[in-house]
Protein backbone atom coordinates (compact mmCIF):
# COMPACT_ATOMS: atom_id res chain seq x y z
CA UNK A 1 0.00 0.00 0.00
CA UNK A 2 3.04 2.25 0.22
CA UNK A 3 1.84 5.21 -1.80
CA UNK A 4 4.58 7.11 0.06
CA UNK A 5 8.32 6.62 0.53
CA UNK A 6 9.58 5.16 3.80
CA UNK A 7 13.03 5.03 5.38
CA UNK A 8 13.59 1.83 3.36
CA UNK A 9 13.77 4.04 0.25
CA UNK A 10 16.65 6.16 1.56
CA UNK A 11 19.96 5.85 -0.24
CA UNK A 12 23.25 6.81 1.39
CA UNK A 13 22.44 9.69 3.75
CA UNK A 14 25.74 9.88 5.65
CA UNK A 15 26.49 13.53 6.36
CA UNK A 16 23.17 14.71 4.90
CA UNK A 17 20.82 16.92 6.92
CA UNK A 18 17.42 15.38 7.66
CA UNK A 19 14.52 17.51 8.93
CA UNK A 20 12.27 15.25 11.00
CA UNK A 21 8.79 16.39 12.09
CA UNK A 22 7.97 14.73 15.40
CA UNK A 23 5.29 15.21 18.05
CA UNK A 24 6.74 16.69 21.24
CA UNK A 25 3.51 18.29 22.42
CA UNK A 26 3.89 16.45 25.72
CA UNK A 27 1.93 16.72 28.97
CA UNK A 28 3.92 18.59 31.64
CA UNK A 29 3.66 19.15 35.36
CA UNK A 30 5.95 21.52 37.29
CA UNK A 31 8.27 21.81 34.30
CA UNK A 32 8.72 18.05 33.86
CA UNK A 33 7.25 15.75 31.22
CA UNK A 34 4.65 13.38 32.74
CA UNK A 35 4.19 11.07 29.73
CA UNK A 36 6.87 10.36 27.11
CA UNK A 37 4.76 8.06 24.87
CA UNK A 38 5.10 10.37 21.86
CA UNK A 39 8.88 10.58 22.25
CA UNK A 40 9.12 6.79 22.39
CA UNK A 41 6.97 6.54 19.25
CA UNK A 42 9.46 8.60 17.20
CA UNK A 43 12.67 7.29 18.78
CA UNK A 44 13.14 4.44 16.22
CA UNK A 45 13.00 6.92 13.31
CA UNK A 46 15.38 9.42 14.94
CA UNK A 47 17.90 6.72 15.92
CA UNK A 48 17.72 4.98 12.53
CA UNK A 49 18.50 8.22 10.68
CA UNK A 50 21.31 9.08 13.12
CA UNK A 51 22.61 5.51 12.80
CA UNK A 52 22.80 5.95 9.03
CA UNK A 53 24.99 9.01 9.57
CA UNK A 54 22.49 11.80 8.95
CA UNK A 55 22.57 15.07 10.86
CA UNK A 56 19.08 14.99 12.37
CA UNK A 57 17.18 18.25 12.93
CA UNK A 58 13.95 17.72 14.88
CA UNK A 59 10.95 19.97 14.21
CA UNK A 60 8.02 20.10 16.63
CA UNK A 61 5.38 22.37 18.11
CA UNK A 62 4.52 22.77 21.77
CA UNK A 63 1.30 24.39 22.98
CA UNK A 64 -0.39 27.27 21.19
CA UNK A 65 1.91 30.32 21.27
CA UNK A 66 0.04 31.84 18.26
CA UNK A 67 3.08 33.03 16.35
CA UNK A 68 4.84 34.65 19.33
CA UNK A 69 7.87 33.60 21.34
CA UNK A 70 6.52 32.41 24.69
CA UNK A 71 9.29 31.19 26.99
CA UNK A 72 7.05 28.68 28.80
CA UNK A 73 6.27 27.06 25.45
CA UNK A 74 9.81 26.51 24.25
CA UNK A 75 10.31 22.92 23.04
CA UNK A 76 13.53 22.98 25.08
CA UNK A 77 11.21 22.01 27.99
CA UNK A 78 11.07 18.53 26.43
CA UNK A 79 14.84 18.19 25.98
CA UNK A 80 15.47 16.12 29.13
CA UNK A 81 12.73 13.62 28.25
CA UNK A 82 13.99 13.44 24.66
CA UNK A 83 17.60 12.75 25.70
CA UNK A 84 16.48 10.18 28.29
CA UNK A 85 14.48 8.18 25.73
CA UNK A 86 17.06 8.43 22.93
CA UNK A 87 20.04 7.79 25.20
CA UNK A 88 21.84 10.44 23.13
CA UNK A 89 22.84 14.05 23.68
CA UNK A 90 20.61 16.48 21.76
CA UNK A 91 21.72 20.01 20.84
CA UNK A 92 19.04 22.69 21.27
CA UNK A 93 18.84 25.38 18.57
CA UNK A 94 16.65 28.41 19.42
CA UNK A 95 15.61 29.01 15.78
CA UNK A 96 14.09 26.94 12.93
CA UNK A 97 15.75 28.70 9.98
CA UNK A 98 18.50 31.15 9.04
CA UNK A 99 22.17 31.55 10.02
CA UNK A 100 21.79 30.16 13.58
CA UNK A 101 20.54 26.83 12.20
CA UNK A 102 23.16 26.91 9.43
CA UNK A 103 25.86 27.38 12.08
CA UNK A 104 24.45 24.49 14.16
CA UNK A 105 24.50 22.21 11.10
CA UNK A 106 28.19 23.11 10.66
CA UNK A 107 28.92 22.09 14.26
CA UNK A 108 26.96 18.81 14.15
CA UNK A 109 28.84 15.64 13.22
CA UNK A 110 27.30 12.84 11.13
CA UNK A 111 24.87 10.96 13.41
CA UNK A 112 24.28 13.93 15.74
CA UNK A 113 20.81 15.15 16.71
CA UNK A 114 19.53 18.69 17.26
CA UNK A 115 16.13 20.01 18.35
CA UNK A 116 14.93 23.21 16.67
CA UNK A 117 12.67 25.71 18.48
CA UNK A 118 8.85 25.51 18.60
CA UNK A 119 7.67 25.87 14.99
CA UNK A 120 4.58 27.77 16.19
CA UNK A 121 6.71 30.69 17.47
CA UNK A 122 6.51 31.89 13.84
CA UNK A 123 3.22 32.90 12.22
CA UNK A 124 4.35 31.20 8.99
CA UNK A 125 3.91 27.75 10.57
CA UNK A 126 0.13 27.73 11.02
CA UNK A 127 -0.33 29.86 7.88
CA UNK A 128 1.53 27.13 5.91
CA UNK A 129 3.59 29.97 4.44
CA UNK A 130 5.74 28.79 1.48
CA UNK A 131 8.46 31.36 2.20
CA UNK A 132 8.73 30.22 5.83
CA UNK A 133 8.90 26.57 4.72
CA UNK A 134 11.56 27.46 2.13
CA UNK A 135 13.69 29.11 4.83
CA UNK A 136 13.49 25.93 6.97
CA UNK A 137 14.20 23.67 3.98
CA UNK A 138 17.28 25.71 2.99
CA UNK A 139 19.38 24.02 5.69
CA UNK A 140 18.41 20.43 4.85
CA UNK A 141 18.50 17.77 2.13
CA UNK A 142 15.58 15.53 3.08
CA UNK A 143 12.34 15.62 5.05
CA UNK A 144 10.78 12.90 7.23
CA UNK A 145 7.33 13.21 8.78
CA UNK A 146 6.86 11.01 11.85
CA UNK A 147 3.99 12.95 13.45
CA UNK A 148 0.68 11.43 12.37
CA UNK A 149 -1.01 13.24 15.28
CA UNK A 150 -0.27 16.57 13.54
CA UNK A 151 -1.06 15.31 10.02
CA UNK A 152 -4.60 16.72 9.97
CA UNK A 153 -3.20 20.25 9.97
CA UNK A 154 -1.79 21.84 6.82
CA UNK A 155 1.11 23.67 8.48
CA UNK A 156 4.52 24.54 7.09
CA UNK A 157 6.31 21.80 9.05
CA UNK A 158 3.71 19.11 8.22
CA UNK A 159 2.68 19.98 4.66
CA UNK A 160 4.70 22.63 2.78
CA UNK A 161 8.11 21.09 3.58
CA UNK A 162 7.06 17.80 1.96
CA UNK A 163 6.86 19.60 -1.40
CA UNK A 164 10.29 21.24 -1.07
CA UNK A 165 12.53 18.28 -0.18
CA UNK A 166 12.55 14.53 -0.90
CA UNK A 167 9.83 13.42 1.58
CA UNK A 168 9.55 10.19 3.55
CA UNK A 169 7.26 8.71 6.19
CA UNK A 170 9.03 7.89 9.45
CA UNK A 171 8.57 4.50 11.14
CA UNK A 172 5.74 5.63 13.46
CA UNK A 173 3.91 7.34 10.58
CA UNK A 174 4.43 4.26 8.40
CA UNK A 175 3.03 1.96 11.11
CA UNK A 176 0.03 4.22 11.64
CA UNK A 177 -0.83 4.48 7.93
CA UNK A 178 -0.40 0.73 7.43
CA UNK A 179 -2.70 0.01 10.40
CA UNK A 180 -5.33 2.49 9.24
CA UNK A 181 -5.28 1.03 5.75
CA UNK A 182 -5.92 -2.42 7.23
CA UNK A 183 -8.78 -1.00 9.29
CA UNK A 184 -10.80 0.97 6.75
CA UNK A 185 -8.77 1.30 3.54
CA UNK A 186 -8.55 -2.35 2.49
CA UNK A 187 -9.91 -4.27 5.49
CA UNK A 188 -10.61 -7.98 5.87
CA UNK A 189 -14.41 -8.17 6.08
CA UNK A 190 -16.81 -8.21 7.89
CA UNK A 191 -15.82 -4.97 9.63
CA UNK A 192 -17.21 -3.76 12.97
CA UNK A 193 -16.86 -0.27 14.42
CA UNK A 194 -17.40 0.67 18.06
CA UNK A 195 -18.21 4.36 18.46
CA UNK A 196 -18.82 5.66 21.97
CA UNK A 197 -18.51 8.90 23.84
CA UNK A 198 -20.84 11.50 25.22
CA UNK A 199 -22.30 13.29 22.24
CA UNK A 200 -23.60 12.41 18.78
CA UNK A 201 -22.92 16.02 17.73
CA UNK A 202 -19.15 15.56 18.11
CA UNK A 203 -19.12 12.41 15.98
CA UNK A 204 -21.80 13.10 13.36
CA UNK A 205 -19.32 12.98 10.48
CA UNK A 206 -17.75 9.78 11.85
CA UNK A 207 -21.10 7.99 12.11
CA UNK A 208 -22.26 9.19 8.69
CA UNK A 209 -19.03 7.99 7.06
CA UNK A 210 -18.79 4.68 8.92
CA UNK A 211 -22.25 3.36 8.00
CA UNK A 212 -21.04 3.29 4.38
CA UNK A 213 -17.79 1.49 5.27
CA UNK A 214 -18.59 -1.11 7.95
CA UNK A 215 -20.90 -4.10 8.36
CA UNK A 216 -21.63 -3.57 12.06
CA UNK A 217 -21.82 -0.23 13.86
CA UNK A 218 -21.88 -0.58 17.66
CA UNK A 219 -23.01 2.64 19.35
CA UNK A 220 -22.33 3.18 23.07
CA UNK A 221 -21.79 5.94 25.59
CA UNK A 222 -24.07 8.96 25.92
CA UNK A 223 -24.65 8.97 22.16
CA UNK A 224 -26.48 5.63 22.38
CA UNK A 225 -29.08 7.39 24.55
CA UNK A 226 -29.72 9.91 21.78
CA UNK A 227 -30.28 7.10 19.27
CA UNK A 228 -32.55 5.24 21.72
CA UNK A 229 -34.59 8.40 22.31
CA UNK A 230 -34.87 8.88 18.53
CA UNK A 231 -36.32 5.37 18.41
CA UNK A 232 -38.97 6.35 20.95
CA UNK A 233 -37.33 4.98 24.11
CA UNK A 234 -37.80 7.05 27.27
CA UNK A 235 -34.24 7.53 28.54
CA UNK A 236 -35.20 9.29 31.79
CA UNK A 237 -32.66 11.90 32.84
CA UNK A 238 -29.81 10.31 30.87
CA UNK A 239 -27.34 12.48 28.97
CA UNK A 240 -29.16 12.89 25.64
CA UNK A 241 -29.31 15.30 22.69
CA UNK A 242 -33.05 15.15 22.02
CA UNK A 243 -32.76 17.81 19.31
CA UNK A 244 -30.75 15.40 17.15
CA UNK A 245 -33.54 12.80 16.79
CA UNK A 246 -34.03 13.54 13.08
CA UNK A 247 -30.27 13.32 12.47
CA UNK A 248 -30.14 9.92 14.19
CA UNK A 249 -33.01 8.72 12.00
CA UNK A 250 -31.07 9.83 8.89
CA UNK A 251 -27.99 7.90 10.04
CA UNK A 252 -30.10 4.79 10.75
CA UNK A 253 -31.75 5.08 7.31
CA UNK A 254 -28.34 5.46 5.65
CA UNK A 255 -27.13 2.35 7.52
CA UNK A 256 -30.16 0.37 6.28
CA UNK A 257 -29.49 1.48 2.72
CA UNK A 258 -25.81 0.49 2.99
CA UNK A 259 -26.51 -2.90 4.59
CA UNK A 260 -24.85 -1.88 7.87
CA UNK A 261 -26.35 -3.31 11.08
CA UNK A 262 -26.54 -0.74 13.89
CA UNK A 263 -26.34 -2.20 17.40
CA UNK A 264 -27.94 -0.25 20.24
CA UNK A 265 -28.08 -1.63 23.81
CA UNK A 266 -31.29 -3.44 24.80
CA UNK A 267 -30.38 -3.85 28.44
CA UNK A 268 -28.69 -1.05 30.35
CA UNK A 269 -27.19 -0.20 33.73
CA UNK A 270 -29.00 2.71 35.37
CA UNK A 271 -28.75 4.77 38.56
CA UNK A 272 -30.38 7.87 40.02
CA UNK A 273 -27.04 9.57 40.56
CA UNK A 274 -23.68 9.46 38.80
CA UNK A 275 -21.40 8.20 41.58
CA UNK A 276 -19.31 5.11 42.28
CA UNK A 277 -21.47 2.06 43.13
CA UNK A 278 -24.61 4.07 43.97
CA UNK A 279 -27.37 2.38 46.06
CA UNK A 280 -29.89 3.00 43.26
CA UNK A 281 -27.82 0.93 40.78
CA UNK A 282 -29.75 -1.62 38.73
CA UNK A 283 -29.82 -3.35 35.35
CA UNK A 284 -32.99 -3.23 33.26
CA UNK A 285 -34.43 -3.43 29.75
CA UNK A 286 -34.14 -0.10 27.88
CA UNK A 287 -37.93 0.21 27.95
CA UNK A 288 -37.95 0.12 31.77
CA UNK A 289 -35.81 3.18 32.52
CA UNK A 290 -37.60 5.34 35.10
CA UNK A 291 -38.02 9.09 34.70
CA UNK A 292 -35.53 9.82 37.52
CA UNK A 293 -32.87 7.35 36.32
CA UNK A 294 -29.93 7.77 33.97
CA UNK A 295 -28.34 5.18 31.68
CA UNK A 296 -24.64 4.89 32.57
CA UNK A 297 -23.50 1.68 30.87
CA UNK A 298 -24.49 -1.06 28.45
CA UNK A 299 -26.02 -4.08 30.21
CA UNK A 300 -24.47 -7.57 30.47
CA UNK A 301 -26.77 -9.28 27.94
CA UNK A 302 -26.15 -6.68 25.25
CA UNK A 303 -22.40 -6.78 26.00
CA UNK A 304 -22.35 -10.55 25.54
CA UNK A 305 -24.29 -10.23 22.27
CA UNK A 306 -21.77 -7.63 21.05
CA UNK A 307 -18.90 -10.00 21.87
CA UNK A 308 -20.67 -12.59 19.67
CA UNK A 309 -20.88 -10.01 16.85
CA UNK A 310 -17.09 -9.47 17.08
CA UNK A 311 -16.58 -13.23 16.71
CA UNK A 312 -18.17 -13.01 13.24
CA UNK A 313 -15.92 -10.09 12.17
CA UNK A 314 -12.37 -9.90 10.83
CA UNK A 315 -11.67 -6.20 11.47
CA UNK A 316 -12.55 -3.82 14.33
CA UNK A 317 -12.19 -0.03 14.56
CA UNK A 318 -12.80 1.41 18.04
CA UNK A 319 -13.27 5.01 19.15
CA UNK A 320 -14.87 5.92 22.48
CA UNK A 321 -16.07 4.04 25.58
CA UNK A 322 -19.42 2.21 25.90
CA UNK A 323 -20.29 3.69 29.32
CA UNK A 324 -19.12 6.24 31.88
CA UNK A 325 -15.95 4.15 32.28
CA UNK A 326 -14.15 6.60 34.60
CA UNK A 327 -16.30 5.46 37.55
CA UNK A 328 -16.91 1.85 38.64
CA UNK A 329 -19.03 -0.10 37.92
CA UNK A 330 -19.88 1.83 34.72
CA UNK A 331 -16.64 0.58 33.14
CA UNK A 332 -17.94 -3.01 33.01
CA UNK A 333 -19.18 -3.15 29.40
CA UNK A 334 -16.16 -1.30 27.97
CA UNK A 335 -13.72 -3.57 29.81
CA UNK A 336 -15.59 -6.78 28.89
CA UNK A 337 -15.89 -5.95 25.17
CA UNK A 338 -12.29 -4.68 24.99
CA UNK A 339 -11.08 -7.96 26.52
CA UNK A 340 -13.18 -9.97 24.03
CA UNK A 341 -11.61 -7.99 21.18
CA UNK A 342 -8.12 -8.50 22.63
CA UNK A 343 -8.67 -12.27 22.93
CA UNK A 344 -9.87 -12.50 19.31
CA UNK A 345 -6.86 -10.44 18.21
CA UNK A 346 -4.51 -12.78 20.12
CA UNK A 347 -6.07 -15.76 18.30
CA UNK A 348 -5.38 -14.05 14.97
CA UNK A 349 -9.11 -13.88 14.24
CA UNK A 350 -9.40 -10.09 14.36
CA UNK A 351 -7.43 -7.03 13.28
CA UNK A 352 -8.22 -4.41 15.96
CA UNK A 353 -7.39 -0.73 15.56
CA UNK A 354 -8.32 1.83 18.22
CA UNK A 355 -7.67 5.53 18.67
CA UNK A 356 -8.55 8.74 20.51
CA UNK A 357 -7.63 9.92 24.01
CA UNK A 358 -10.61 8.46 25.91
CA UNK A 359 -10.25 5.21 24.02
CA UNK A 360 -6.58 4.80 24.88
CA UNK A 361 -7.39 5.52 28.54
CA UNK A 362 -10.24 2.98 28.49
CA UNK A 363 -8.10 0.27 26.87
CA UNK A 364 -5.28 0.92 29.36
CA UNK A 365 -7.85 0.67 32.15
CA UNK A 366 -9.01 -2.68 30.73
CA UNK A 367 -5.37 -3.81 30.56
CA UNK A 368 -5.55 -4.60 26.84
CA UNK A 369 -3.97 -1.61 25.06
CA UNK A 370 -0.94 -3.78 24.18
CA UNK A 371 -3.17 -6.60 22.93
CA UNK A 372 -4.89 -4.64 20.14
CA UNK A 373 -3.28 -4.80 16.68
CA UNK A 374 -2.74 -1.05 16.77
CA UNK A 375 -3.62 1.76 19.17
CA UNK A 376 -3.31 5.29 17.82
CA UNK A 377 -2.48 8.04 20.30
CA UNK A 378 -3.59 10.69 17.79
CA UNK A 379 -6.83 12.41 18.76
CA UNK A 380 -7.95 14.86 16.09
CA UNK A 381 -6.09 13.18 13.24
CA UNK A 382 -7.60 9.78 14.09
CA UNK A 383 -11.12 11.25 14.23
CA UNK A 384 -10.70 13.06 10.91
CA UNK A 385 -9.43 9.83 9.36
CA UNK A 386 -12.56 8.07 10.71
CA UNK A 387 -14.62 10.82 9.08
CA UNK A 388 -13.07 9.91 5.73
CA UNK A 389 -11.28 13.25 5.41
CA UNK A 390 -7.99 13.74 3.61
CA UNK A 391 -5.15 14.48 6.02
CA UNK A 392 -2.89 17.19 4.47
CA UNK A 393 0.28 15.89 6.15
CA UNK A 394 -0.35 12.40 4.74
CA UNK A 395 -1.46 13.56 1.28
CA UNK A 396 1.73 15.65 1.00
CA UNK A 397 3.84 12.49 1.44
CA UNK A 398 2.03 10.64 -1.34
CA UNK A 399 3.98 10.76 -4.54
Amino acid sequence: MTKFKTLDDLGDIAGKVALVRVDLNLPMRDGAVTDDTRVRASAPTILELAGKGAKVLLLAHFGRPKGERVSTMSVSMTLDALQAVLGEEVMFVPEVAGPVVEQAVGILQAGDIALLENTRFWKGEEANDPAFAKAIAANAELYVNDAFSAAHRAHASTEALAHLLPAYAGRAMEAELTALDKALGNPATPVAAVVGGAKVSSKLDVLTHLVTKVDHLIIGGGMANTFLAARGVNVGKSLCEHELAATCEQILDAADAAGCTVHLPYDVVVAKEFAANPPSLRTCNVHEVAADEMILDVGPQATEALADVLKTCRTLVWNGPLGAFEIAPFDTATVALARSAAALTAEGALVSVAGGGDTVAALNHAGVADSFSYVSTAGGAFLEWMEGKELPGVTALER
